[in-house]
Order: C-alpha cells, then sequence, then structure tokens
C-alpha cells in the first residue's frame, strides 16, 4: 500500500478493532504481522473469549444485582492503585467499567455478536468485601468463543481490504520505530521468510529474507506482551509479592507473544510503566496435544477440589479453585515449590472442570447448541477433559488414597507427600461435609456458589471426596502457566503513547495487552476476569476513534467500506 494513513503493528484483537474503526471511516490501514494470514486475531482465537459485562440483561434475568459504582468498587479493590504512574491506569480503569456498562454489549451486539445467557462468576475473590473479586458474576463468554469474537472483526476488515482500504503485510517483523521531528514517521524491520501453509499457532521460522522500510502519518503498536519469553518474565517478576519467580513454566500464549515492541518502544522514548505487574496462573497442565512449545492449558476448576501444595499442606482460606489466582499462586510459590495439587474425584472432574482455550471447548467454539447441553448436563466430564484425564502427565487416578499418594509422589518435583498427613487433610473436609452447619469454609464457599442457581448445574453437590459412589479418586499436579503482561506503554484516554514527561508522543498509539490494556496497566495489580479481551476492545476502539477524528483528510481516498 502507497502512502497509508495508519500502520498497524499486530494483526491480534486490538489491532483488528483499531482497523475495523479506521477503516469505517475512509482511512487507509497497513496492517503488519510477523506471523501468517493463518494467525489473524492472535492470542483472542484461542480464548473462551469472556466479556465483562455491568447490569446486563443476562445478569439482570439470572436475578444479579449489579451497577456501574459496585463493578468500579471491585475493579478499584483489585487494582489498589498506589504509584504516581497509575494517573492514567486509573483513569482508563473508570472509562474502561463504565465503557462496560454502557456501549460494550451493544457494540458488539450489532456486530452480531452474542452471548451465554447464564452470567459465569470469575474471581470470586480474596474474602474482603473491599478487597479483590468480583462481588457477583460478571464474566460473559462469546456464543462461539474466542474464533467468534475474531470473526465479528476480522470479516469487516477483510471487507475493507477488498475495496482497497487495508493491506495486510504478513511476515513482517518490526524491529524499529523511525523518528523524524521529534515524531514517529514509520517503522523498519525484517521480512521473514514465508510460511503461508503452518497452521495457526504454530511456532515460525525467525530466518529473515529482506528488510523493510514504510512510513504513515501515525503507528499503532498492538503487539502483545511477554507471555511466551521467559527471560523477561523472569526479569521483571515482583519477588517483594510473588516470592521467587517459578523454576519450571508453562506457556499459556504461543510462541510470538515475545514482548518484542515494547523494548522497541521504549528505545525511541516511549514511557513503559508497571513492567512488574503480570498475571500468571496457578492450575496450569501441560497440553498432551501441543500447538506451541510448552503449551500450558489451564483449568478452570469449580470450587469443591481440595488444594494442596508441594508439601501436602491444604491451601488456607480464601485458597479456593477460582477465587485469587494471584493470591493462590504467591501461596503456592511459597513453600519454595512451583507447583501445587487438586485432589477430586470423579462427580467433581464431571462437573466443575473446564479448560482454557477455544480448541478445549468444541460444543461452544462450533454453537453447537445440542452438544452443548449435552456435555454439560452429562454426569460425565466432557470429551477433552477425559482426553486430558487419560492423556496428561499431570493427572494420576486410583481407587484408594495410598495409591492415589504414591502417583502423584512418581510425578513430584519436590518433596514426597505422606500419606498420613494427606489422608487425614481429606478426612477432616469430608467429615464436615455432610452437616447443614459447619466449620469448613470452602464448603461454606461452595454452598454460597451453589445458591446462584445457574450454579448448581457446574458445581456437585457437597459430598464425601473418599465416598466410592463418586469415585475414582483423582489427582492433578499444578503448575505455573503464564498468560498476561498488566503494564506496559502509558497511554491518554486517546491510546497516543505518552512520554516519560508525561508529554503526548506524536504520531505513536497502542492498544491491547502492549499498552496493559490501557494506561500501561489498567487492570493495576489484579484483575477480575473477562477483562483481557474487553480491555484489548476497548484500546483499539478508543485510538481507531482518536485517529479517525484527528487524521486529516484526502482527496485521494477511496470511500469508506460498508
Amino acid at each position: 500500500m502507497n502512502d497509508p494513513d495508519v500502520i498497524v503493528v499486530g494483526a491480534g484483537l486490538a489491532g483488528l478493532v483499531a482497523t475495523h474503526e479506521l477503516s469505517k471511516a475512509g482511512k487507509r490501514v497497513l496492517v503488519l504481522d510477523q506471523e501468517n494470514r493463518n494467525n489473524l486475531g492472535g492470542q483472542a482465537w484461542w480464548s473462551l473469549a469472556g466479556l465483562f459485562f455491568v447490569d446486563s440483561p443476562e445478569q439482570r434475568r439470572a436475578g444479579i444485582r449489579d451497577s456501574f459504582d459496585l463493578a468500579l468498587a471491585d475493579w478499584l479493590g483489585s487494582a489498589r492503585f498506589d504509584r504516581d504512574e497509575d494517573h492514567w491506569p486509573r483513569k482508563w480503569a473508570e472509562s474502561y467499567v463504565r465503557f462496560a456498562a454502557t456501549e460494550k454489549r451493544g457494540y458488539l451486539r450489532d456486530l452480531g455478536l452474542r452471548v451465554l445467557p447464564m452470567p459465569g462468576w470469575a474471581e470470586r475473590g480474596d474474602g474482603k468485601a473491599g478487597g479483590h473479586g468480583n462481588s457477583v458474576p460478571r464474566f460473559h463468554m462469546t456464543w462461539g468463543v474466542g474464533p467468534e469474537l475474531v470473526r465479528v472483526f476480522q470479516e469487516p476488515v477483510e471487507r475493507a481490504e477488498q475495496h482497497g482500504l487495508v493491506e495486510f503485510a504478513f511476515r513482517h517483523r518490526v524491529d524499529e520505530l523511525i523518528i523524524e521531528s521529534d515524531a514517529v514517521a514509520g517503522v523498519r524491520g525484517s521480512v521473514l521468510e514465508s510460511c503461508d501453509d503452518l497452521d495457526r499457532g504454530v511456532a515460525s521460522s525467525r530466518t529473515e529474507v529482506d528488510d523493510f522500510e514504510l512510513r504513515a502519518s501515525a503507528v499503532i503498536v498492538t503487539s502483545g506482551g511477554i507471555g511466551h519469553n521467559f527471560d523477561a518474565i523472569r526479569r521483571n517478576w515482583p519477588v517483594d509479592r510473588l516470592g521467587e519467580p517459578p523454576e519450571h513454566m508453562i506457556a499459556g500464549v504461543p510462541a510470538y507473544v515475545d514482548g518484542r515492541m515494547l523494548d522497541a518502544s521504549e528505545q525511541v522514548g516511549a514511557s513503559l510503566i508497571n513492567r512488574d505487574r503480570m498475571w500468571h496462573y496457578p492450575e496450569g497442565i501441560h497440553n498432551w496435544d501441543p500447538v506451541w512449545p510448552n503449551h500450558a492449558i489451564r483449568i478452570i476448576a469449580g470450587p469443591s477440589s481440595i488444594w494442596l501444595d508441594a508439601n501436602g499442606n491444604r491451601l488456607e482460606a480464601p485458597n479456593y479453585p477460582g477465587f485469587d489466582a494471584l493470591g493462590s499462586l504467591t501461596r503456592v510459590l511459597s513453600t519454595g515449590h512451583d507447583y501445587s495439587w487438586f485432589i477430586l474425584n470423579q462427580s467433581i472432574i464431571s462437573r466443575e472442570f473446564a479448560l482454557s482455550g477455544s480448541e478445549q471447548n468444541p460444543d461452544v467454539a462450533e454453537k453447537n447448541v445440542s452438544e452443548f447441553v449435552r456435555s454439560r448436563l452429562s454426569r460425565q466430564a466432557t470429551g477433552p477433559v477425559e482426553a486430558f484425564k487419560q492423556n496428561g502427565v499431570d493427572f494420576v487416578i486410583s481407587d484408594n488414597v495410598e495409591d492415589l499418594i504414591e502417583k502423584m509422589n512418581s510425578i513430584s518435583r519436590g518433596p514426597l507427600l505422606d500419606t498420613g498427613q494427606v489422608g487425614e487433610a481429606i478426612r477432616q473436609r469430608d467429615r464436615d461435609v455432610n452437616h447443614k452447619y459447619g466449620k469448613d469454609l470452602q464448603l461454606m464457599a461452595i454452598r454460597n456458589a451453589r445458591s446462584y442457581r445457574p450454579e448448581r448445574t457446574r458445581i456437585a453437590k457437597p459430598h464425601e471426596i473418599l465416598d466410592a459412589d463418586h469415585g475414582p479418586l483423582i489427582a492433578v499436579r499444578l503448575n505455573v502457566c503464564t498468560r498476561k503482561t498488566l503494564g506496559g506503554l502509558e497511554t491518554n484516554l486517546d491510546s497516543q503513547v505518552l512520554r516519560p514527561d508525561g508529554s503526548p508522543f506524536p504520531g505513536l498509539y497502542a492498544a491491547g495487552e502492549v499498552a496493559g490494556f490501557g494506561g500501561g496497566g489498567v487492570h493495576g495489580y489484579n484483575a477480575l476476569e473477562g477483562t483481557f479481551v474487553g480491555g484489548c476492545i476497548f484500546s483499539g476502539l478508543a485510538a481507531g476513534r482518536a485517529l479517525s477524528r484527528t487524521l486529516p483528510e484526502s482527496p485521494s481516498r477511496v470511500p469508506a467500506a460498508a
């Protein structure tokens, strides 16, 4: 494309949203990405595409009373903004929650996106009314998950491509931002060898075959974070908050999530803030059928599994499955080991185990209503969960506690578990389960969760884990699954990148994870789930709309795409 108005660096969700908005306004956009066309949509394609809506019709139909004020209080209680550099992240947080309570659902619905009718309750919290967590269910899963969320933006962008407003340049890796007259004027980089037939997510060659230099009135960086760059994760790891970084990590994102553009932007004078804030899960398992290197899948578990640390001690309240990801990660790592254990049984895994990733939820991804109803209400685990149970290296199964613990010890990366200690922890919990009243806080949490009607089909009725009628027993070794960069390039509410002195950087914009999902860290220290793809949408929308307003009209432009 000759003389584009805007260059977008990264063809993930934020890049597609920004490109969609720009092409609607008749702007010419050149989209660069280091991967092939099969990877359009980036990480979002692999996601459950959970969306954070506030006071939605789905919530109201489920009897959930939500509001902007409650959602903002939850957000700020989780974010705990406490730094001078949190000025813009706080403003982004307030704006994003308002977007989630007003325009967000309608904007996506107009594009053809629909969500499941039952909001899920993710990140239930740290047990404090003013602390981290969602006070009410707000996780609205896209019907069609990640591929559908990508589709509703990809299709209009590809129509704009047919009209000549958009051009994609795949296998173009940006290495440098061009600065002229103290403003960003374009990009330089390397053309990587072709791999048109390589499947989505598979690690691609980094062999350089050419170089390029391109110019535009503005550059929007939408290149993602550092989730597969283990060296960068360890370099920025917040030891003071999370403890020592894990020796063993597995990657919840593809290999191309390398953080290159964070460094490239900082090198020319962009403000990069909150780089020590990050989001990783303690419930990762090795994918038995991997797509990318060290491929991790996260278990999205209901609250009933017993959670033990590497020493065999039961995690204290509120470190229950699905409550406080970073809090539980901190507790797990406090032992000096980088793994922990779930102990459960067949009744619990059948009802309560879901897996992250669009490919692990084919019934929803394919929008198959009958299969969705059958699989989610069945007494059997879903096909993908059952496949992990049978094939995953982190799963062991037995009919009795003694044999189960022996098998757990056979895959331990640390201390051997004591059969008496672990067996007693399970029996103590089981003694409390058959009483209407009790003192086990996890059982209280389970009963509270089941008071939300849609959760009754997903959370197993409390029962004794050792009851043979609910067997066999199952143990899962849980690993640290890397995922999101919560800090990033500092931006104002137009997604324009700032310099360290707070002034706007002419010609440079950023959206999505590379900008900490807005402002350089809209989530603060923690996140509420359903907010990552939402942050990509909101920040990409802000960048696209801002440049649509401010870029000059050109008489030579082709008409806007329909």
